[in-house]
C-alpha cells in the first residue's frame, strides 16, 4: 500500500463512519497534498522527518506515512474496525439480494469523489450496477447540472463502461420536484435517462394540501421512476415535510413509482410508520445509499435493516434485480418483478 493508498481508504472510512468534521477535512487535505508530490520525494521526506514543514500535513498524517513505508497498518485497522457498519440477519438477506444502487452523487456536482472512484468502489463492494444520479440545475448550492453539463456527464459514463464492463454506470439525475409538481429537467433529457429520482429539496413547509398536490404530479411524471427521500427530514436538525401519505402511496402505486428508502443516516426516511403504509399500499421500493463519497455506498445496510423491521417484499425492491429488468421497468412501469 503506497501512502495514497493509505490516505485514501482513511477519508473512506472516515465518510463511512460519517465523521464529516475537522478530522476527514484534515485527511482530505493532506491527501491531496501527498497525492501532488513524487513518490520518492514522500519517502525521503518521511525518513528524515520534514513531512510535516508541509501545509496541510499533521502529525496523524505523518505517522501513517511512516507506517505504511514501514509495512505496518495498525492506524488502518483501528479506523476499519471503529467505522464498520453493523447489520441485523435480516437486513443481510436484503443485502445479499441488491444489486445495485439507484442514487449517488459525484464531484460533478455536490459530492466528493470522481464518478470513477464512485464506480470502482461500488464494483468492489459487490455491484453490478449503479445510478448516478447527480443534482439537477435549480439547485445551484450543489453545483447541480444544466442539460449541456448533463450530455457530457453521459459521454464520460459511456467511455467509463467501455473500461469497467461488465459493471455499468447508469445514467440518471436527482431532479428537484419544483413547487407546481414539475421536474427540474426538460421531458427530452429526462427521457434519454435510465432512471429519475425526484425529490424535495425546497420549499419544504409547504402547505399540507398543496404538499400533497405536488408530490402527487412528481409520482405520475412518466419520467419518474424513484420519489427520494420524501419526507425531507434531517434527524434532530429538520422535521418531516407534511402531505397526506396515503394518496401519496397510493399515487406511488398507481404510476409505478418506487419509493426509496434513504439510507443516509441523518435521513432514514421514510420513518418507519410511513414505509409500513407504503408497503400496505403496493409500492415499489429502491434502497440507495444517497452516497456523496465512497466510504457513503457502504451505507445500504441500514436501509435495508430497515426494510427487513418493516417486511418489505423482497420482489418489490427493484435494485434487487438484474439490471436488464431494472432497465425494462423504468421504460414500461407495467412490468411487473
Amino acid at each position: 500500500m503506497t501512502p495514497v493508498e493509505a490516505l485514501e481508504r482513511v477519508v473512506h472510512c472516515l465518510d463511512r463512519g460519517f465523521e464529516n468534521g475537522f478530522k476527514t477535512k484534515a485527511f482530505v487535505r493532506a491527501l491531496d497534498v501527498i497525492r501532488s508530490l513524487p513518490p520518492e520525494e514522500v519517502e525521503e521526506r518521511s525518513a528524515n522527518g520534514t513531512l510535516k514543514e508541509l501545509d496541510g500535513i499533521g502529525d496523524a498524517t505523518v505517522r501513517l506515512v511512516k507506517e505504511t513505508f514501514a509495512g505496518e497498518h495498525a492506524y488502518i485497522d483501528k479506523i476499519e474496525a471503529e467505522t464498520q457498519i453493523s447489520m441485523t440477519d435480516g437486513g443481510a438477506a436484503y443485502m445479499a439480494a441488491i444489486r445495485g444502487d439507484c442514487h449517488l452523487h459525484s464531484n460533478w456536482s455536490d459530492g466528493g469523489a470522481t464518478i470513477t472512484a464512485m464506480a470502482t468502489t461500488a464494483r468492489a463492494l459487490g455491484h453490478e450496477y449503479i445510478v448516478l444520479t447527480d443534482h439537477s440545475p435549480r439547485l445551484t448550492i450543489a453545483h447541480g447540472l444544466d442539460r449541456k453539463r448533463l450530455v457530457d456527464q453521459r459521454e464520460e459514463i459511456a467511455r467509463l463502461n467501455e473500461e469497467m464492463a461488465p459493471f455499468r454506470i447508469l445514467s440518471g439525475m436527482e431532479c428537484d420536484i419544483l413547487e407546481d409538481g414539475s421536474i427540474d429537467m426538460d421531458n427530452e433529457m429526462l427521457d434519454q435517462l435510465d432512471v429519475v429520482v425526484a425529490s424535495l429539496h425546497s420549499k419544504l413547509r409547504m402547505e399540507k394540501a398543496k404538499m400533497t398536490e405536488r408530490m402527487v404530479l412528481a409520482a405520475a411524471n412518466p419520467h419518474v421512476d424513484i420519489l427520494g427521500h420524501c419526507t425531507g427530514r434531517l434527524i434532530g436538525k429538520r422535521p418531516e415535510s407534511t402531505f397526506d401519505a396515503d394518496i401519496v402511496f397510493m399515487a406511488c402505486k398507481q404510476f409505478g413509482t418506487a419509493v426509496e428508502i434513504n439510507c443516509r443516516p441523518e435521513r432514514l426516511d421514510p420513518p418507519r410508520e410511513l414505509l409500513g403504509l407504503a408497503i400496505s399500499y403496493g409500492c415499489y421500493f429502491s434502497i440507495d445509499s444517497d452516497a456523496h463519497a465512497t466510504g457513503q455506498l457502504e451505507w445500504q445496510p441500514r436501509g435495508c435493516d430497515r426494510a427487513a423491521e418493516r417486511g418489505v417484499p423482497m420482489d418489490k425492491v427493484i435494485n434487487s434485480w438484474p439490471m436488464e429488468q431494472l432497465l425494462a421497468w423504468t421504460k414500461d412501469k407495467t412490468l411487473a418483478a
